[in-house]
C-alpha cells in the first residue's frame, strides 16, 4: 500500500501544552472576585505554574500510565507475615507528590486558604482525577481532629505538610503524612447508624480495640484513617494509625481492592479491624456529629472534582470543534454544533462558579457564611455531581468515534464522571440531608434564599424561578418524596443568582433562557437560537 494512503489530514493537535489555569475564564475570574487583593499576586504565580503543569505533556501521561496500571494489593510478604501494603505505579506518585507539594491536601491555616486550594484541586484534577480522593481526605480531616487539640498538635502539622513521604512508618518518623476514612458498612451503606464495627475501651483513658467490617475504606494505604465504631454509649469517631508508635503494624487487615467502574488509579479497600488499636476523638455517642466536619469539607471535593471533569470534558469538546472541519467548515462555527459546545459550556461555567463561592465561604468563616454552607454544600453536592455524566457523555460524542476511544481521554472522563455523585453520600442522602437543614436549622435557609436574593430584579426568568421555590418551601406536603425537585430547583436558582452577578451576559443571558426560562429541550444542543452562542463557546475554548 502506498505510504500517501497513511497522510493523516483534519486531525486536530492535542490539547497539551497549555496552561490549564489561564485558560478557564470562569476560573480565573472567580478568583479575582473571591480573593483578597494582597494575596491575588501570589495566586495567580502558583496558580498557572500549576495549571501549565497540569496541561503538560508529562503530567497527561502521568494520568495514562496511573489509570492503565491500577494498585496491586499485597496481603502477605514471600514469608507467608501478613503486610497489607498497596502497590501504586510510579506515576501515582509523580501526581500526588507534585500536588502535595502544592498545598493540595491543605486549606486551614493560610489566607484565602480555602479559596486556593479550590482552585488548584480544579486545575491539578484535570491531568488525573483519581488521586483526588487522598487529597481529600487529608484535608479534610483537620476539622475533626481539632475536637482533640492533643491529637491536633501532633497530626495537624504532618497532615498540612507540604512534603509527600510514602510508606508504611510511624508517622514520628515522616515528614507527611496522609489521611483516609471507614464509615461504610455493608449492612448499613449511607446508614452509618448501621454500622456494627465495635469498640471496646482500654485502661488508657481515650483508647479501644476495634473489631469490624469496612465495606469501603477510602485511600487504604493512607498512614492514619478516621473511623466510626460502636463504643458503649453510641456510635464514636476514632483515628485508626496504620504503624503503631512502637513500629509495629496495626491489625487492618486489606481483604482485597474494589474493582471499580472509573477512578481506576486510586485503591478502594474493603478492611477487616480485629484487636486494631484506636484512638477515640470527641465524646462517646457523638461520632457523627464529630466527623460531620469532615464530610461537609470532602462534600466540597465532590463539587470541585466533578466541575474539573466537566471542564476538562469541554475543554476538549471545544478544542476539537475549534480544529477540527466538516461539511465544509470548522465544526465550532456550524451553528447546531455551537449550540451544543454552548450548552456545555453553561453548564461547566454555572459549576466552577458555584464551587468557588462555596470555597470562599469556607475562608469567610463568619456565622452567616456558615449558615448558606449548610444548605449550600449538599444542594451544589446534589445537582453538580449530577450533571457532570450528561456532559461528559456529550462532550465525548463531539468528538465522533475518535471520542469512543480510549486513546482520546474522553471514556475516561466519563466512567470517572458517576463517582462524586455516589462519594460521601448519594443523592437521596444529599436531597434528604437539605430537607433536613430547612426543618431544624432556620437560619440556614434564610441564608441561602439571601444569598440568591442578592440578585433578584435583574432578570425576570429568576425571579419568577425564586416564586416558584418559595411556593415549593412553603408546601410541605409530600416533601420527602418532592425533595429532589426541589433540590434541584434551589441549584439552579443559585447558580442563576451567581451568574447573572459575576458572569458575562451572554452566559447569564444563556442560563436563565434555558434553566429558568424553560426554553430548553432535553438534550444538550437545544438552547434558543437567538442567544450569542459563538460569545459562550468562545470563552469555554481553551487558547493552547
Amino acid at each position: 500500500m502506498a505510504a500517501s494512503t497513511h497522510t493523516v489530514t483534519n486531525q486536530p493537535p492535542p490539547l497539551v501544552g497549555y496552561d490549564v489555569y489561564t485558560a478557564d475564564h470562569a476560573l480565573t475570574e472567580g478568583v479575582e472576585r473571591h480573593l483578597d487583593a494582597a494575596l491575588l499576586d501570589e495566586a495567580r504565580v502558583e496558580l498557572s505554574e500549576l495549571g501549565r503543569a497540569a496541561g503538560s505533556a508529562q503530567a497527561q501521561e502521568w494520568g495514562v500510565l496511573a489509570n492503565e496500571n491500577s494498585p496491586v494489593l499485597h496481603t502477605h510478604d514471600r514469608y507467608g507475615h501478613r503486610v497489607d501494603e498497596v502497590a501504586f505505579h510510579p506515576a501515582w506518585d509523580r501526581l500526588l507528590g507534585h500536588a502535595v507539594s502544592a498545598g493540595l491536601n491543605t486549606a486551614w491555616s493560610r489566607p484565602g486558604g480555602h479559596l486556593r486550594r479550590a482552585a488548584g484541586f480544579l486545575v491539578w484534577t484535570q491531568a488525573e482525577a483519581g488521586h483526588g480522593c487522598p487529597l481529600s481526605m487529608t484535608h479534610a480531616a483537620v476539622p475533626a481532629l481539632r475536637r482533640d487539640p492533643e491529637l491536633a498538635a501532633f497530626w495537624e502539622p504532618l497532615l498540612t505538610s507540604r512534603t509527600y513521604d510514602p510508606g508504611l512508618r510511624p508517622a514520628a518518623e515522616k515528614a507527611g503524612v496522609l489521611f483516609g476514612m471507614g464509615m461504610t458498612e455493608k449492612q448499613g451503606g449511607s446508614d452509618v447508624r448501621a454500622n456494627t464495627t465495635r469498640a471496646e475501651p482500654l485502661a488508657e483513658a481515650g483508647t479501644y480495640l476495634l473489631t469490624g467490617h469496612k465495606w469501603f475504606c477510602s485511600a487504604p494505604m493512607s498512614d492514619a484513617f478516621l473511623v466510626l465504631a460502636q463504643a458503649p454509649d453510641g456510635l464514636s469517631c476514632f483515628l485508626v494509625p496504620r504503624v503503631l508508635q512502637d513500629g509495629t503494624r496495626n491489625p487492618f487487615a486489606l481483604q482485597r481492592l474494589k474493582d471499580k467502574l472509573g477512578n481506576r488509579s486510586n485503591a478502594s479497600g474493603e478492611v477487616e479491624f480485629d484487636g486494631t488499636w484506636a484512638r477515640r476523638i470527641g465524646e462517646e455517642g457523638r461520632g457523627v456529629r464529630t466527623i460531620i466536619d469532615m464530610v461537609a469539607a470532602t462534600r466540597l471535593d465532590c463539587v470541585l472534582g466533578s466541575a474539573a471533569t466537566m471542564r476538562q470534558a469541554v475543554a476538549q469538546a471545544t478544542h476539537h470543534a475549534a480544529h477540527r472541519s466538516a461539511f465544509g467548515g470548522l465544526l465550532a462555527d456550524k451553528p447546531l454544533m455551537r449550540n451544543v459546545l454552548a450548552d456545555l459550556a453553561l453548564e461547566s461555567e454555572a459549576a466552577t462558579t458555584l464551587a468557588l463561592r462555596l470555597a470562599a465561604a469556607y475562608d469567610d468563616g463568619s456565622e452567616a457564611e456558615r449558615a448558606f454552607l449548610r444548605i449550600a454544600v449538599p444542594v451544589a453536592k446534589y445537582w453538580v455531581t449530577k450533571r457532570c455524566t450528561a456532559v461528559a457523555a456529550e462532550a465525548l460524542e463531539c468528538l465522533g468515534g475518535n471520542g469512543y476511544v480510549e486513546e482520546s481521554g474522553m471514556p475516561r472522563l466519563l466512567r470517572e464522571s458517576p463517582l462524586n455523585s455516589l462519594w460521601e453520600g448519594s443523592g437521596n442522602v444529599q436531597a434528604l440531608d437539605v430537607l433536613r437543614a430547612i426543618g431544624r436549622e432556620p437560619a440556614a435557609l434564610n441564608a441561602f434564599l439571601s444569598e440568591v436574593g442578592l440578585a433578584r430584579g435583574a432578570d425576570h426568568r429568576l425571579d419568577g424561578a425564586i416564586k416558584q421555590l418559595l411556593t415549593e418551601l412553603a408546601d410541605l406536603d409530600g416533601i420527602e418524596a418532592r425533595a429532589r425537585r426541589l433540590v434541584e430547583r434551589m441549584a439552579l436558582v443559585l447558580q442563576g443568582s451567581l451568574l447573572l452577578r459575576f458572569a458575562p451576559p451572554e452566559v447569564a443571558d444563556a442560563f436563565c433562557a434555558s434553566r429558568l426560562g424553560g426554553d430548553w429541550g432535553h438534550a444538550f444542543g437545544t438552547l434558543p437560537h437567538t442567544l450569542d452562542l459563538g460569545a459562550v463557546v468562545e470563552r469555554a475554548t481553551p487558547v493552547v
